[in-house]
């Protein structure tokens, strides 16, 4: 038997994987090198550091790609990161990471087939009126083929990538050894813990039978919905998950060229999907980015992938919300700093400036203070900068993660880079109040707080 490996699938041995992640700054620090030989030979400065940045982000993806798993999970984040990079550096990323996206390395049809023999048995094409072998769309762990169900039904048939739980393992392996160095940027945050609900969260993406619960749970939420479809689970079985075909036009395809109309109401409804309705099925959807989201041709929008929900609601985090917001927009310095310390984003006896605190965060709540207000990637990059930067005067590297509001921060995040990117505006605060209703007198008491302040 042939020893020869499918290049979609990923490599698994974790002494490569490491490998090839490591070979990463390294090759960086080589094209570093090469480029001060350019520009000593007279080369322009520009033109030697645009082709380091354009070659170490073509690397850099084609990598994390090729590693799926963590890795790409990885390359998904940084979709978010590179928003905060300057104009002139950002695009060679961008182009990069649509590579990502769009063109991870095709599991090969006799491997597909594979993995449907093995896991429905070898009649496993009675069940299909059509099987297309071409891949139709790639996720980090798996890819998606085109289909037609026995009833007829066009069908999504998700199928993991084999080895994927030995990649990803292998990858969080790495994750927790490497965690360490956080602590460095964030000397005020618990690292560890963080780390490992990191963890779990991933882990939780390769569990199928999980992800047809949540889908489930959500497609009958909204089987009757005016605004929003998702598409009904017909099977799911081991590592493949066959759930109906959504049409529509991809957000990413808005981002790249939809109408004002088409950004607005996009924005509107995916904040809509991720904030409000938790009462009813007990989920939170985490993974609010473009690949996920469809406008369909009637107007509603079209979410997939479920593997990626938390349990809802986290113990307490209504009352949190609001006293957190309320210290932010009407309390002051001393207020925050108590909802801080309350609420475990301080470390017990670690000190913080509250008012520098009070100052960042009132600038990154500014959406809400506008009756409507239009999120960009410029604001967006500004915020992102706040939070990240190095300076050892930045308060947030201070500050910690309750290791539980690790999911939501994840779709808060992801949610607000699909915003920025969609340039949508939205009114922001009433968004917020749809589904945290207790909000509305801390946005009343901000907003006449600021009248008066006018006057």
């Amino acid at each position: 038997m042939s020893s020869r490996r499918d290049p979609g699938a990923p490599p698994v041995r974790p002494a490569l994987r490491s490998a090839k992640l490591m070979a990463l700054p390294v090759a960086y620090a080589g094209r570093q090198a090469a480029g001060a030989g350019r520009r000593a030979l007279g080369r322009p400065a520009h033109e030697v550091n645009r082709d380091i940045q354009t070659r170490t982000a073509e690397h850099m993806f084609a990598v994390l790609g090729e590693l799926k798993g963590c890795a790409a999970k990885l390359g998904q984040l940084l979709a978010v990161y590179q928003l905060a990079l300057p104009r002139d550096l950002a695009p060679p990323y961008q182009v990069a990471l649509a590579k990502l996206q769009d063109s991870a390395p095709v599991m090969m049809p006799a491997t597909v087939r594979g993995v449907l023999a093995e896991t429905f048995g070898p009649q496993w094409r009675e069940l299909f009126r059509e099987f297309d072998d071409r891949r139709a769309a790639a996720a980090s762990i798996g890819q998606v083929h085109r289909g037609v169900w026995h009833d007829g039904r066009e069908v999504a048939v998700k199928v993991m990538y084999p080895g994927a739980r030995t990649a990803v393992e292998s990858d969080l392996v790495q994750l927790r050894r490497v965690s360490i160095l956080a602590s460095v940027l964030l000397p005020g945050a618990d690292v560890k813990s963080v780390t490992e609900a990191l963890c779990e969260s991933v882990r939780a993406e390769l569990d199928y039978a999980g992800e047809a619960r949540n889908q489930r749970a959500f497609a009958a939420e909204y089987r009757d919905s005016a605004e929003f479809r998702v598409p009904e689970v017909l099977e799911q079985r081991g590592d493949v998950l066959i759930s109906e075909w959504l049409p529509g036009v991809p957000v990413s395809r808005i981002i790249e060229s939809g109408s004002r109309e088409q950004r607005d109401r996009v924005g509107e409804l995916m904040m809509r999907f991720v904030l409000t309705r938790w009462e009813r099925h007990g989920l939170l959807y985490c993974d609010p980015h473009p690949g996920n989201l469809r406008l369909l041709p009637d107007g509603r929008l079209g979410v997939v992938d479920f593997g990626a929900c938390a349990p809802w609601p986290h113990p307490g985090f209504t009352e949190m919300t609001v006293q957190m917001c309320d210290a932010i927009f009407n309390g002051g310095p001393a207020a925050l700093e108590s909802a801080v310390r309350t609420h475990g984003f301080a470390l017990p006896g670690r000190d913080f400036d509250a008012a520098a605190l009070a100052s960042a965060l009132s600038a990154c709540g500014e959406p809400v203070r506008h009756e409507r207000f239009r999120l960009t990637t410029r604001w967006f990059r500004k915020q992102v900068l706040r939070v990240t930067s190095p300076r050892l005067n930045n308060v947030m590297r201070e500050l910690t993660l309750p290791p539980d509001c690790t999911p939501f921060v994840r779709a808060g995040l992801t949610m607000l880079g699909t915003l920025s990117q969609l340039e949508a505006e939205c009114d922001y605060a009433a968004e917020l109040v749809r589904s945290v209703p207790e909000l509305a007198g801390v946005f009343d008491t901000m907003r006449r707080t600021s009248s008066a302040s006018a006057q």
